[in-house]
Order: C-alpha cells, then sequence, then structure tokens
C-alpha cells in the first residue's frame, strides 16, 4: 500500500518497524502532529507478524507511504526506506519514540540556514514507557563538541536527526556490515562528521522512550567491539591517521572497559598526548574554554579507568594469595592426618 502527495516534499521521515504494536500509533501521531506539514513519512515494514500492517492499512492521510521489507536489521530497513525517499532532508523516527510538535520545522529551519552542515539532531526527555523519568539526554549543541565527543561515543539520539539527502549522497548510508554495526548510527554519524559539519539543537523536541524489544536493539552481536572500533577510527582520522594505530585502539578500549584490548601497563602519558592533538585538530588551532574541560575530562575517564583495573589486579591478586595459603594449610592437614 502506497500513499503518495502530489507536491514533492521537503522531509522524508523514515521509521522502520517490527511488530509496533502500541507504540507505533503513537509514534506516527506525533509525525502527523508536526507544525511544519510538507512532508512525507514512509514506514518500513520489517516483517511484523502482529496487527502493525493491520494498523497502517487504515492511515487514510496522504503523506503515508508503507514499504515492505523482510530482510532483518534496522540498517537495511532504514536504507531501503532512504532509497524511495524523495526530500531532500531525511529524518528519523522510531516506532516507540515521539517527536514534539515543532521538531521537524525547527530542524527544517536549521538546515535551510546552515548549508554547511548534514545533522542536526535535538535533545530529548528521556521515559520509562510512557511515564517521564527526569533524566535527559541534553548532549554538546555545537559542531567542535561533538566531533570531539564522537571520538570516543554516540552524541546524539538516533530518533530526533535530520540529515541533508546530499551528504547521504556523499559518505553512502547506514552500513549493513555485521562486522561494524549496530551501532549502525554511531558509524554513519562518524562518516558524516569528517567530511561536514554537525549540530543539535538546545532543545528537547524528542521523547526517548526505554521500552523493551526496540528493533535497535534486537541482536546477538558483540556491540562493544563494534564501539571500540568505530571510536578507535575516529581517534586516528583526529590525528591523521588512515588505520587506528594499536594507541587509538587502546584508548577506545579503555574508555569502554574492553579489557582484553587494553595493555596491562597502559602508557597514560601518550594517551593524553593523542587526546590533546585530537583536540586541537578538531578545533583547528587552540582550543576553546569549553573543548579545552572536555579534553581534560576524557584524560581523567582514563586515569579513573587504570586506577580500577589497578585496584581489580590488586584485588586479584591479594585473593590470588589467599587462596594459595589455604590451599598450603589444606595440604599441610592432609599431610599430618596421615602420618
Amino acid at each position: 500500500m502506497t500513499h503518495s502527495s502530489a507536491a514533492t516534499p521537503d522531509v522524508s521521515v523514515i521509521l522502520a518497524v517490527r511488530n509496533g504494536g502500541s507504540d507505533l500509533p503513537k509514534a506516527i501521531a506525533s509525525i502527523f502532529a508536526q507544525t511544519f506539514a510538507n512532508f512525507e513519512l514512509i514506514v518500513v515494514d520489517n516483517g511484523s507478524t502482529d496487527g502493525t500492517a493491520a494498523f497502517l492499512k487504515t492511515i487514510e492521510d496522504p503523506r503515508l507511504r508503507v514499504l515492505a521489507h523482510a530482510e532483518p536489521g534496522l540498517a537495511g530497513s532504514l536504507n531501503y526506506g532512504i532509497a524511495s525517499a524523495r526530500g531532500r532532508y531525511i529524518a528519523r523516527q522510531d516506532h516507540d519514540d515521539w517527536a514534539l510538535p515543532t521538531r521537524i520545522e525547527r530542524q527544517v529551519q536549521f538546515l535551510n540556514a546552515h548549508p554547511g552542515h548534514a545533522l542536526v539532531g535535538t535533545r530529548a526527555e528521556i521515559w520509562v514507557g510512557d511515564t517521564p523519568d527526569r533524566r535527559y539526554h541534553d548532549h554538546p549543541a555545537d559542531d567542535v563538541a561533538l566531533r570531539f565527543e564522537l571520538l570516543f561515543n554516540n552524541p546524539f539520539v538516533h530518533s530526533s536527526v535530520m540529515l541533508r539527502r546530499s551528504a547521504l549522497d556523499d559518505v553512502g548510508l547506514y552500513t549493513t556490515d555485521r562486522a561494524r554495526q549496530p551501532p549502525e548510527d554511531y558509524e554513519l554519524w562518524s562518516r558524516l562528521a569528517r567530511r561536514f559539519r554537525v549540530a543539535n539543537l538546545p532543545e528537547r523536541l524528542t521523547i526517548y522512550r526505554e521500552v523493551p524489544n526496540s528493533i535497535s536493539r534486537v541482536g546477538d552481536d558483540p556491540f562493544l567491539q563494534k564501539l571500540v572500533l568505530i571510536s578507535s577510527e575516529n581517534l586516528a582520522h583526529a590525528t591523521g591517521f588512515a588505520q587506528p594505530q594499536p594507541i587509538h585502539i587502546e584508548i577506545a578500549a579503555l574508555i569502554h572497559g574492553s579489557e582484553a584490548q587494553v595493555s596491562p601497563t597502559p602508557d597514560l602519558a601518550a594517551m593524553g598526548a593523542v587526546i590533546r592533538e585530537a583536540g586541537r585538530a578538531i578545533a583547528g588551532g587552540e582550543p576553546s574554554e569549553d573543548l579545552s574541560r572536555r579534553m581534560v575530562a576524557a584524560e581523567a575517564r582514563l586515569k579513573h579507568r587504570v586506577r580500577l583495573r589497578q585496584r581489580g589486579y590488586r584485588g586479584a591478586v591479594i585473593a590470588g594469595r589467599a587462596v594459595r595459603k589455604s590451599l598450603a594449610a589444606f595440604r599441610r592437614a592432609l599431610t599430618a592426618s596421615g602420618s
């Protein structure tokens, strides 16, 4: 089933869903309630077996387009939707999150006014189900701070993001390589940020809902190893390397607690130098006060991780000694009882 409006939309909203249940109607309603009207909503049904397809057939709004995509995986479903999109801007929407009414309008205004930006997200309220939790995703708003934070993690709420279609044409869509995703969003944002500017609006215009069985959370892949890989690639790129060097991998592994990839005695001085070099490169010169604080905080995280490891090693050594003493005493007791 496909509904389409006659006019070419400015924005294509891409929503991938598998078994949307009671969450999907509210997410779609939040898009149709937007103050910006010139959009199409492309819902990619990723093999739903519940009432999702039947619900979608009840919607008569001509801006809705429904595509069936039976292959599993969020990244492939999003790419399938983007391939059919007609808008110059691509907005993401998860089937279990909500967009506040002015979200799309504010993002279109921003991208229209900032042609060098390829990506703009928003800050978000965190809800548990249908209940506000007084927690927030208040990520940085400006390009430099975001590109620095991307060295280590993902400072964007996926369901809040709007992308410039022409930028996707340049860098490619979501990776479907299982060695690199999930996190497919962090991987794509990283590629975009190497070529274009990025931003978050400082307003909370998204409701990010923590619910079970989200499509982006299904799968058995080792998420942590891929997170370390992308982080190490970002560190390498920021410091002028085509591929991650051992120190980039070790920084990323230490930040994310991937113990198997961290040496017994990490070189904190060398790691700090890499972080400072990356910060200066991102700033294009002397870092601002805000970026300097972020650089210091990143080094502090590394030091904290090392201290935790040292305590763990000391605890393991003490425990090992205690076990050895207990075994020795046990053997002596056996020897004495047998004599």
